[in-house]
């Protein structure tokens, strides 16, 4: 279940003292009377009330999350038996009208002509119908651009040994988090038959900003270690770097491993110290955390419609439309007299932001 469905688009929070306040906005409490400012001090004080209530809140609709996760479940497994292909499903589960009046408006010699061009296949290279759907998730990480910046030649052969993706939420009582699992046919690169991401976060306002709260955040990220077998580890590679002797003048060749960009350092999040980060941890880590998210609201639960591309189409029309109405406020501020460079921009503060991942 979707917790953005349950109480409007909810956001990842990024923590306190991470996002500079924008100093544009004239202090109001300032200037007003000292009783006015008293009355102000007793609105804030409900205010923090309310954001402990809306805590509770999300804390039960992870409550929900897990229950109506359960429920799913089943229905992924048999999703995860048609794609490997240990279970063959039956001729009334694979019934299914298409609402692409494009494929029902298709002319009959049309048709005629892609089977005989099938027949031609056929003959040519006959083959055995492959098992359950071939390369499933590895098509939908190509697919989607947020996955495709990640996943490099090198990974992709590991990939096709990809079964399932599932989301598991934290069990009643214990801290709130979610994690992926991602589970392997047996294959040549690794011994693990399950790599896992955990996600942990917190729904409760900062005691030193309680009004920053907006729903749960992502406080920390923790991978898992691949047991890799010999010389088969993507996310290293070896180079070879000539010495040459200061005193004897002799050269020598040394090798030696150096981080590889793969899709499976995903399961190795950089660790920061507490306070600061650099831009960099801080743009990696926001994009951990949104990757993360994505799994857990898209990916898992729509796999045969980004496999398909339909989901892919849907996410493009969504930012088609959310370009245009940027660009129509655009076209409005240019037409004020008043262009002033700390303008509010609407546009921004429909954009979700990512949280920032703390020191396991």
């Amino acid at each position: 279940m979707d917790a953005n469905k349950a109480k409007g688009e909810q956001a990842l929070q990024v923590p306190p003292g991470q996002m500079d306040k924008p100093d544009c906005f004239p202090n109001m409490e300032s200037l007003l009377p000292k009783a006015v400012k008293r009355r102000v001090h007793a609105l804030k004080r409900l205010q923090v009330q309310c954001a402990s209530i809306e805590a509770k809140f999300y804390e039960e609709v992870h409550e929900l999350e897990r229950k109506y996760a359960a429920l799913y479940q089943p229905l992924f497994d048999k999703r995860r038996d048609f794609v490997t292909g240990t279970v063959e499903p039956t001729d009334e589960e694979c019934e299914w009208q298409s609402d692409r009046e494009e494929e029902e408006d298709l002319a009959e010699e049309v048709k005629k002509k892609a089977a005989i061009e099938d027949e031609k296949k056929e003959d040519v290279t006959p083959e055995e119908d492959p098992k359950g759907i071939p390369e499933f998730w590895v098509t939908i990480f190509k697919s989607v651009d947020m996955l495709s910046d990640l996943l490099q030649e090198h990974d992709e052969p590991i990939l096709k040994h990809l079964k399932d993706i599932q989301v598991k939420f934290s069990e009643p009582g214990q801290p709130m988090s979610f994690t992926l699992e991602f589970h392997f046919e047996s294959n040549g690169y690794f011994n693990n038959a399950v790599l896992t991401k955990v996600y942990k976060m917190k729904s409760e306002p900062d005691t030193s900003d309680p009004f920053s709260f907006e729903g749960p955040e992502i406080i920390e990220c923790e991978g898992c270690q691949i047991d890799w077998h010999k010389g088969k580890d993507v996310t290293v590679k070896t180079i070879k770097k000539k010495q040459k002797h200061k005193g004897r003048g002799t050269v020598r060749t040394v090798t030696k491993q150096v981080p590889n960009d793969s899709f499976f350092n995903f399961f190795n999040p950089i660790k920061v110290s507490e306070g600061e980060m650099d831009e960099d941890s801080e743009f990696t880590l926001a994009t951990d955390f949104e990757i993360g998210h994505f799994f857990r609201e898209r990916i898992v639960p729509r796999a045969v419609l980004y496999f398909t591309g339909e989901a892919l189409e849907d996410d493009e029309s969504f930012e088609e439309e959310e370009l245009e109405e940027g660009e129509e406020e655009d076209q409005d501020e240019e037409g004020d007299d008043d262009d002033d460079e700390g303008d509010y921009d609407p546009k921004q503060k429909a954009e979700p932001q990512p949280a920032e991942c703390k020191q396991q």
